[in-house]
């Protein structure tokens, strides 16, 4: 039976968690891009590239989060406690995931929007930051709402190795049989990820005018 009583008695504590949840599933996020952006443009530029980071990428995502959590600690010299560990494993994981989003929204853009560009005096550097990533944004968006789904998810796992914000309340629900922590730690999970979704699907729309313009033709 639910105690609806326990949820604003527990408010405070529950706002905490949902900070630590959203900070160690948004910061992977954040590094993640950072470097996935460069290692697709390899991908994308250099086909040995791409036939060695798109396998080890994917590769990479097939290690359970469990194993990886438990893991890094001793690859990073730190305690199995630290938030650190959550961290690097979910970065890691983004990164897996965007490198062929990465790779593959650079390859959706028209070879001659890149050959105009050139023709008009772009360097590299320019035209891949003025014309090529704008173009590739509808993709890139796709992959990166995968992501920030999937670490929302993931960050609830790291409760069983001392992190995870609004995991523990799942966690702690099952050792103590409460059955009202365990679905409120999953509904606010599955209301994170849900609202994060719908972010990145606006933030998607409002960057890339030109698709929804487009559509409105089509129509």
């Amino acid at each position: 039976m639910i105690s609806w009583g326990w949820i604003p008695n527990n408010a405070g504590p529950l706002t905490a968690a949902l900070l630590e949840h959203l900070r160690l599933a948004l910061l992977p996020v954040l590094i993640g891009l950072v470097v996935a952006v460069p290692l697709g443009w390899a991908a994308n530029r250099w086909p040995l590239a791409r036939a060695i980071l798109v396998p080890v990428s994917g590769l990479l995502y097939t290690i359970p989060s469990l194993v990886l959590f438990i893991t890094l600690p001793v690859v990073l010299g730190t305690r199995i406690l630290n938030p650190l560990n959550v961290v690097v494993a979910l970065s890691l994981y983004t990164v897996a995931l965007l490198v062929r989003s990465v790779a593959d929204a650079l390859a959706a853009v028209p070879g001659m929007v890149v050959a105009a560009a050139t023709a008009m005096g772009y360097k590299p550097a320019r035209r891949f930051a003025q014309v090529e990533l704008p173009l590739a944004l509808p993709v890139l968006v796709a992959g990166l709402r995968v992501a920030t789904v999937t670490n929302i998810s993931l960050v609830a796992v790291g409760a069983l190795v001392g992190q995870g914000g609004l995991g523990y309340y799942i966690t702690d629900g099952f050792i103590r049989g409460f059955p009202t922590s365990i679905v409120v730690g999953t509904v606010l999970v599955v209301l994170l990820a849900l609202a994060f979704d719908a972010l990145l699907v606006l933030a998607g729309r409002a960057a890339t005018p030109w698709v929804a313009a487009g559509e409105r033709r089509r129509a």
